[in-house]
C-alpha cells in the first residue's frame, strides 16, 4: 500500500513539474512577443548607441579589411543615418542563419547588411523603405561554358544558408534547382568560402547577390575568367530590418535616407562603393 502511495506522489510531482515547465515556456514566449511590440527609440536615444547585426564577410556591404577594420557600403550608410540623431553605431557580427532570432531576443536592434525584403521575413519583422536594388545571379567560371541556368544540369551549385537566394531556389525549383546535381545545393556560411570552392572547381556555379558578385569579381586578379548569368529570378530590394514595435525607428531611418539623398551624401556613398548611383532606390526630392 505504501509503495502505491509513494508512486502516486511521484507521479503527481512529475505532473506538476511538467505543468510548471509548460507555463514557464508559454510565459517566456509571451514576454518575447510583447518585447517585440515595444517602441525602443527613446531607450536607444538615451543609451546613445544602436546595435546593428551583420555578416561581416558580405562584400561590399560590410566586411573586414586585411587589417581587421570593418568597412563597407552599409557601414558608411548606417553611420551617416545615425549621425543625424547623435547616436553612435555598434556593429555586431552574427550568425546570419540566426539573424531574426538575434533581433527578437534584443541582442541587436537592427539587421542591416544587404538584407532583402521577402514576404516570409515581413511576417516576422518590419522593414525600412528600400534603399538599393539587387538581384540573384548565377556566377560560374567561363571555362565551364555555362551561359544559362539550364547549363547547370547535373552540376554542383553553391548557395549561402538562409540567404534570399536559398529561398528563391526553393520557391521556384523549375528555374534552377531542378537542373542541378541531386536537385540539392551545397550550403555555405559565407560567400567567401563558396567563391573559393568555385575557383577550385569543387562547385561549378554559385547563386549570389549581384552587388556582391559585381564587387568581388571586379577586384579579382582575373575578372574576365568569371561569367555572370541573370536567369529568370525577379529583382529584389535591400532594406533595414527591425522589430515590429519600432515604428519611430522606421520613421527616423526613412527620413534620414531622404535627407542623405537630398543633400548629396547618399550619391557620394553609392559612387564610392559602386562607381554609380544607378542602383539607389532613394532619389532627391524635387
Amino acid at each position: 500500500m505504501k509503495k502505491k502511495i509513494f508512486a502516486l506522489i511521484a507521479l503527481l510531482a512529475c505532473f506538476v513539474t511538467i505543468l510548471s515547465g509548460c507555463q514557464s515556456s508559454t510565459s517566456s514566449e509571451s514576454v518575447a512577443k510583447q518585447a517585440n511590440t515595444v517602441d525602443t527609440w527613446s531607450h536607444i536615444k538615451k543609451r546613445g548607441r544602436v546595435i546593428i547585426g551583420l555578416d561581416d564577410t558580405f562584400v561590399p556591404m560590410g566586411f573586414r579589411k586585411k587589417n581587421g577594420d570593418l568597412v563597407g557600403y552599409d557601414i558608411d550608410l548606417a553611420k551617416a543615418v545615425f549621425k543625424q540623431y547623435g547616436i553612435k553605431v555598434d556593429f555586431q557580427p552574427i550568425d546570419w542563419n540566426m539573424k531574426e532570432t538575434e533581433l527578437r531576443n534584443r541582442t541587436i536592434d537592427l539587421i542591416w547588411n544587404g538584407y532583402t525584403i521577402t514576404p516570409a521575413r515581413q511576417k516576422q519583422i518590419a522593414f525600412s523603405r528600400p534603399y538599393m536594388a539587387n538581384r540573384q545571379i548565377l556566377v560560374t567560371k567561363k571555362k565551364q561554358n555555362i551561359n544559362s541556368f539550364a547549363g547547370m544540369k547535373d552540376k554542383t551549385l553553391g548557395v549561402q544558408t538562409s540567404s534570399s537566394g536559398a529561398s528563391l531556389l526553393d520557391e521556384h525549383p523549375k528555374m534552377l534547382k531542378d537542373y542541378i546535381k541531386n536537385q540539392s545545393p551545397v550550403m555555405y556560411d559565407s560567400f567567401n568560402n563558396a567563391l573559393m570552392d568555385l575557383d577550385a572547381n569543387r562547385i561549378q556555379g554559385l547563386l549570389i547577390d549581384s552587388v556582391y558578385a559585381g564587387y568581388y569579381i571586379k577586384h579579382e586578379k582575373d575578372p574576365d575568367s568569371y561569367q555572370m548569368t541573370t536567369g529568370g529570378f525577379d529583382g529584389e530590394d535591400f532594406a533595414v530590418g527591425m522589430r515590429k514595435g519600432d515604428k519611430t525607428m522606421k520613421r527616423k531611418i526613412d527620413n534620414a535616407f531622404q535627407n542623405l539623398s537630398n543633400n548629396g551624401q547618399l550619391k557620394k556613398i553609392n559612387e564610392k562603393w559602386f562607381g554609380t548611383d544607378d542602383n539607389s532606390l532613394v532619389k532627391p526630392e524635387k
